[in-house]
């Protein structure tokens, strides 16, 4: 090991003398270990994982802006960019030598610079590091197998640039007796600048590789729409056009336009403010909620901007409008409960009239040492903010009319167990938002975040909730805020956890239990609240045919589902009237064009109000939630070619 650092230090101390390319010194990637070695044959299952490890060893670097620059839609070339405090020509020569050896955390990583002197496992600044694994570096390899990296301390005059080949793990020859492995080459210099003041680190991306490109550009959805291979596919396709997309490309790269003459298609203008961009992204979705049982980002966003949209989420950022914990509890905006920690406890309601002015003082949790505010990280020109919301949103028809925040916190130090064992204390607090309709799908389930980051996204099974609480679970938000622990139970992508891990075993078991009080507190509220629309409009719902829409809703989703009201429409047609919660609208000639041998003469107008009824109950079962818009037509036509078998056969 001593012999490695030396080794290190006199290359180090070599290339503060290289002031010119011609002279770089020009030698190979190593690692010891060849699991670690399988990095550069790219961990992550996404383009923009990458880029977030790229963004989060900026955040460690105490940067306090990101700027990410693609040449969208073409792809060709991505650059991060960050105003951290960059590398010494030492911790250059480590991070080369040393894939999967960080010194972050570490007594080395305090002689480089890259922690703080008085703890390891804080950087200079005093940010809690979000790496530890040291492979951040090389996570490019999912985009391209060339980079190039440019970086500066303040007060030095000269940059240190680096000319990255990664070689894939593939084409390593085996051998059984190797302790060292070649995972690439690499050539540096030093280079003299202007500004000696300033600071940072610069990766450029070139040459990125085909499926990268393929992938951020939405390649295959692109070709089965422009080639689809079957009348029916062309259907379909046509309804699998994003709503918004960054544009894309010909065979000659050139710009393609749209009927409307339009390269591409964005939830914002180009002369929006970096910030107000976001924004408008994010209501973008909240503004498809209308009228729609469930909105997807995939129905919504071509890839890139999916990949906005996830990078927001998971990185240590400012919410779009504010933290639900920071939230004003004074307009009584909500119903809150303080979850028990007891294994047979349950949530006890919290009342605003304490004197508690937001959601963490009315929940008795410490005020929060995360520090999001002071980082900003702009792709492309717009700023990204986490994109939860959590006021303002769509009402429904359910008995309920306000959200449901459940607040709880733990800490367990594993007392009297070895720390081997243990991995020692967990400490974290969390929230779980429920409302009736949560928007996009993606975020329905539980995000963990360690240290303000996060690279699970939204677990939708809630770590594998098994009760049969479907409905519910669909309607919940969850976040995790881990202070102390958890991050030896991440896996080496850090898109998933070890689940025998005794951390992540005590936080699974705290959120299913928070889950089991949620249901029973929602429940009794809902209940409370539908007794009592249930006496005022008893007279009013007595007809045969509500009440199977009733009793259906109860059974599929414990009376507590959206039924939608259900207009079919002509050309023509006067304004349906303003109702309160989902209304949807279907296309009577196109319904009736899906009826074979049918007569010219229009359907009875009780046939029409039975077919709304059983559109209702497909609605409450989601089954037309599956179904193409072309599918949904032909499924009602069969039904009202049924219900007027004798009127249109």
């Amino acid at each position: 090991m001593n012999a490695l650092r030396n080794r290190d230090q006199e290359l180090a101390d070599q290339l503060r003398h290289v002031t010119r390319q011609a002279d770089s010194i020009e030698s190979v990637l190593t690692t010891n270990d060849r699991v670690i070695a399988r990095v550069t044959d790219g961990i992550y299952r996404q383009p923009g994982s990458a880029i977030r490890e790229l963004i989060a060893n900026a955040y460690d670097a105490d940067a306090t802006w990101v700027s990410v620059k693609t040449d969208a839609p073409k792809f060709s070339r991505i650059t991060i960019e960050d105003n951290g405090t960059g590398m010494t020509p030492d911790a250059v020569i480590h991070l080369l030598h040393n894939i999967g050896g960080s010194a972050k955390r570490t007594e080395q990583g305090q002689d480089l610079g890259i922690a703080s002197e008085g703890d390891p496992t804080i950087s200079p600044g005093g940010r809690k590091l979000i790496g530890k694994l040291g492979i951040g570096i090389f996570s490019v390899s999912q985009l391209t197998h060339s980079f190039q990296i440019i970086t500066k301390t303040e007060g030095d005059p000269y940059r240190t640039v680096v000319l990255v080949n990664l070689q894939q793990f593939a084409d390593e020859p085996a051998d059984g007796d190797e302790t060292e492995f070649k995972a690439g080459t690499y050539q540096v210099w030093r280079e003299p600048t202007d500004d000696a003041d300033a600071q940072g680190t610069t990766i450029v991306l070139t040459a990125i590789r085909p499926q990268t490109r393929d992938s951020l550009c939405s390649e295959q959805l692109w070709k089965a729409i422009d080639h689809p291979i079957s009348a029916e596919a062309e259907a379909k396709s046509l309804s699998t056009v994003p709503l918004f997309h960054i544009g894309r490309l010909d065979d000659s790269d050139l710009h393609v336009e749209n009927r409307k003459g339009k390269l591409r298609s964005l939830p914002w203008d180009d002369q929006d403010d970096p910030e107000v961009a976001f924004k408008s992204m994010v209501d973008s979705v909240w503004s498809s909620v209308q009228g729609r049982t469930t909105v997807k980002l995939t129905d919504i966003f071509d890839t890139y901007l999916q990949m906005l949209w996830n990078l927001a989420l998971a990185l240590p950022l400012p919410y779009v409008e504010e933290n639900i914990l920071e939230e004003d509890v004074a307009d009584d905006w909500a119903y809150f409960y303080k979850l028990s920690n007891s294994g047979n406890g349950s949530a006890q309601k919290l009342t605003s009239d304490s004197g508690a002015t937001t959601v963490r003082e009315l929940a008795g949790l410490s005020r929060p040492d995360d520090r999001e505010d002071e980082f900003r990280v702009l792709f492309d020109g717009v700023q990204l903010s986490r994109p939860l919301k959590f006021r303002g949103l769509p009402t429904t028809q359910h008995a309920l009319k306000k959200p449901m925040v459940f607040v709880g916190s733990l800490r367990e130090d594993f007392s009297g167990f070895d720390r081997d064992v243990s991995a020692g204390p967990l400490e974290f607090e969390a929230y779980l938002f429920w409302t009736p309709k949560v928007a996009p799908t993606e975020h329905q389930g539980a995000l963990v975040r360690i240290h303000g980051a996060s690279g699970t996204l939204f677990d939708s099974t809630f770590f594998n909730y098994q009760v049969a609480e479907l409905t519910r679970l669909r309607q919940i938000t969850c976040e995790i805020f881990v202070k102390q622990g958890l991050e030896a139970a991440l896996n080496i992508d850090r898109e998933s956890f070890n689940t025998a891990h005794p951390h992540t075993v005590l936080l699974t078991r705290w959120v299913h239990s928070a889950l089991r009080q949620l249901a029973t507190a929602q429940k009794r509220e809902a209940q409370q609240l539908r007794g009592e629309t249930r006496d005022s409009t008893r007279r009013d719902t007595e007809d045969r045919i509500t009440r199977i829409i009733e009793s259906a809703n109860d059974l599929r989703t414990d009376g507590e589902g959206v039924v939608p009201n259900v207009r079919f429409t002509r050309p023509g047609d006067r304004p349906a009237p303003r109702y309160e919660g989902i209304t949807q609208s279907f296309d009577l000639n196109r319904i009736l064009e899906e009826i074979p041998d049918a007569r010219d003469a229009a359907p009875k107008s009780d046939s029409l109000r039975k077919l709304e009824a059983i559109t209702k109950v497909l609605s409450v079962y989601g089954v037309l939630d599956q179904l193409s818009p072309k599918e949904q037509d032909n499924l009602l036509g069969s039904i009202l070619g049924i219900l007027e078998a004798e009127n249109l056969g």
